[in-house]
């Protein structure tokens, strides 16, 4: 097992901890780790683009005027989308891009993305991380202390003052283990795990 320091908010060392093998030195690969990150990004996009087609356009279905003999070319309703204000052709209707990577290997992707942030030596374990109060300078002061400026902040239990403190922060984000993701571990350059939610980590992908 890996052995990593255990340091407080003012980064001093206070003990150790031992990451599971299972979960943190996996054999990495790409391959898999862009196919869960394409997953989760298709699933985010909006898909919202849509317009009214002939069929949804309020109006009419008289026929403008007759057939033949006007000497203009032959018109069907008002509708049409050859007129303005008519439906449109071909045009984008809402649509869902989501798609599902089978449960297994997701699972070995979240393990592939801890494994390679602690291969890059970007994992950090924190004691505590506790505030008194809602305030942004405070979880300035302590990234700082630590040498942290773009991290993803991964604690076992809700935090809400932790939470709304970072809220404002660029390129910190706090995230609950049961939301963590491969995405997001990704993302973020360093990766810090609260004392409390190595095991949560652990009890997720272990059991």
């Amino acid at each position: 097992m890996a052995v990593v320091d255990i340091v407080n908010s003012a980064g001093e060392k206070v003990s150790e901890i031992d990451l599971n093998d299972e979960i943190y030195n996996v054999p990495v690969k790409s391959s898999v780790l862009h196919e869960v990150v394409n997953m989760q990004l298709a699933g985010k996009r909006a898909g919202s683009a849509s317009v009214k087609h002939r069929s949804d356009v309020r109006g009419s279905q008289r026929k403008l005027f007759r057939q033949k003999g006007t000497g203009r070319a032959r018109r069907g309703n008002i509708k049409s989308p050859l007129l303005r204000g008519g439906g449109v052709v071909f045009g984008p209707d809402t649509k869902s891009w989501a798609y599902k990577v089978p449960k297994k290997v997701r699972r070995q992707a979240l393990k592939m993305a801890l494994s390679s942030k602690l291969q890059d030596d970007a994992i950090l374990v924190l004691d505590n991380l506790e505030f008194e109060e809602i305030k942004t300078r405070a979880i300035v002061d302590i990234t700082g202390s630590l040498n942290v400026e773009n991290a993803l902040i991964v604690v076992d239990k809700q935090d809400e003052k932790l939470e709304l403190s970072s809220r404002n922060v660029p390129h910190i984000k706090v995230l609950r283990c049961e939301g963590l993701n491969v995405y997001d571990i990704l993302k973020y350059k360093k990766l810090v795990l609260l004392e409390g939610s190595v095991k949560g980590i652990e009890g997720r992908l272990l059991s």
